[in-house]
């Protein structure tokens, strides 16, 4: 085993651990990037953008099939799901291959291939062929699909987001374990494109929604499109002729079962922390073996070691993931030069969910009795632009404090990504609703379905000034 030594040891190349290596070697460190493989990022290979391109196929047989709305006849539509598998692989391998590329281009003594292990807490192994002496570490293993044990055994008839989109045609069947962002997006995806799909869950929120009104409208429309199962426990599957029978306890507690030709577990990614010896490190670690660390250095409790992206579990999306690498990498390098580190205040939360329509929730969570708390909403339904393009349903719910500080929203309707941001924005800043109502809104468009939230806030605050 050869030795070698760095300032700054970036364990994993995805989002996190890209940005990491590119902070640290900003900050002067010697920063070496371990990757096992395959590499290119959870994103561009089996998450954001695999998942968009099938949504993007649904979408496009939906719009076809619903065009009689306009007086545009089409007729009948078939779906080729060989043909749409092949662009999704053509399109994601093309994605994966820009982000090997940027890698490439870095140093080729910087990168090391091999799985890492921490032996104690200035070392690790890579594999067995190199012991690698470092000042700071930062942990950036990503996350890997889970499957609950009722699933498992099932082979290759059950499916995560890292074999989904491997397979060489659609299935005739399907369910859908989890209604979280990853199970709601490829159930109504996959519903559109012909499969008959049941979403399964064994709680009560969709999509990430969880204020009231809009999580009643969200089982209605998606419910329209699929099965969908909610406060069901799946108890056993089995391999049957074929396909799969799941059998599971409904929210009445009567057991019932069901045949289908795959299963997708969509029951999240937990982080890759295990196996990497993170007990040798000297860093505090809780009862599954996560370290402890702090939400805005990054920095764990007890050592020299930073954890960012999907392997920390604390903001699973390729934004926060980007910049708790950028963070991450900077205060290694700092940690490794002996400077001190930074610990600049988190972005608000911003969670979105690309089904049709589109979910999304911002900031501080909804919380059922808040009375220090002013809520407003608005209704898609007669929404001016929603209604010229047929994309009517859904709504708005907005928070704010007593002195019209907004704190949260939740979404559900058209064109919902970009209010999110518009909402993300004004948090950052530290808006009130009347400084966000102060803009221009141009109409017909869909963000004046966020500007009549705000002017109910105002209302609301005006109307209190004056009792």
């Amino acid at each position: 085993m050869r030795d070698e030594t760095c300032d700054v040891a970036v364990i994993g190349a995805g989002t996190a651990g890209l940005a990491a290596y590119r902070a640290a070697t900003e900050e002067g460190a010697r920063a070496v990037l371990i990757e096992r493989g395959p590499g290119g990022t959870t994103c561009a290979r089996v998450g954001c953008m695999p998942s968009k391109l099938l949504i993007a196929a649904a979408e496009a047989a939906h719009r076809a099939r619903e065009a009689d709305l306009f007086g545009i006849r089409i007729g009948s539509v078939s779906v080729d799901g060989p043909a749409v598998l092949e662009r999704v692989r053509a399109e994601r391998d093309r994605f994966v291959g820009k982000v090997l590329e940027g890698v490439d281009r870095f140093p080729e003594g910087d990168r090391l291939s091999g799985t890492a292990r921490f032996l104690d807490s200035h070392s690790l192994a890579i594999g067995d062929a190199v012991r690698l002496r470092f000042r700071a570490a930062v942990v950036a293993t990503g996350s890997s699909p889970a499957v609950p044990e009722p699933l498992r055994g099932l082979g290759d008839r059950l499916l995560t987001t890292d074999t989904l989109f491997e397979i060489p045609d659609l299935p005739r069947s399907l369910a859908v374990l989890g209604l979280g962002a990853v199970g709601i997006e490829i159930a109504q995806a996959m519903a559109r494109l012909g499969v008959k799909v049941t979403a399964i869950d064994s709680g009560r929120t969709i999509a990430g929604l969880t204020e009231p009104d809009l999580l009643e409208r969200a089982v209605a429309i998606f419910g329209g499109e699929f099965a969908l199962l909610q406060d069901t426990r799946v108890e056993a599957t089995r391999r049957e002729g074929e396909g799969v029978r799941l059998s599971f306890t409904g929210k009445d507690g009567a057991g019932s079962s069901l045949e289908v030709e795959r299963v997708l577990s969509a029951a999240g990614r937990p982080p890759n922390v295990g196996g990497l010896g993170l007990e040798t490190t000297g860093v505090a670690l809780d009862g599954d073996g996560m370290p402890e660390f702090d939400s805005r250095s990054l920095v764990c409790r007890g050592g020299p070691i930073l954890i960012a992206g999907d392997a920390d579990g604390w903001r699973p999306v390729l934004h926060e993931a980007s910049r708790q690498g950028g963070i991450a990498g900077r205060n290694a390098a700092a940690l490794a030069a002996g400077r001190s580190t930074e610990a600049p205040e988190p972005w608000p939360a911003l969670a979105m969910v690309f089904t049709h329509p589109q979910a999304a929730a911002i900031g501080a969570p909804f919380e059922t009795g808040a009375g220090d708390r002013i809520v407003a909403g608005a209704d898609f339904g007669n929404q001016g632009r929603a209604r010229a393009e047929g994309v009517n349903r859904g709504g708005i719910r907005l928070w704010a404090a007593p002195n019209g500080r907004l704190l949260g929203a939740e979404m559900l309707g058209p064109a919902v990504e970009h209010l999110a941001h518009i909402v993300s924005g004004a948090l950052r800043d530290g808006l009130t609703a009347a400084a966000l109502l102060d803009r221009p809104y141009y109409h017909p468009t869909i963000e004046e379905g966020l500007s009549s939230v705000l002017s109910e806030i105002v209302q609301k605050i005006t109307d209190e000034s004056r009792l």
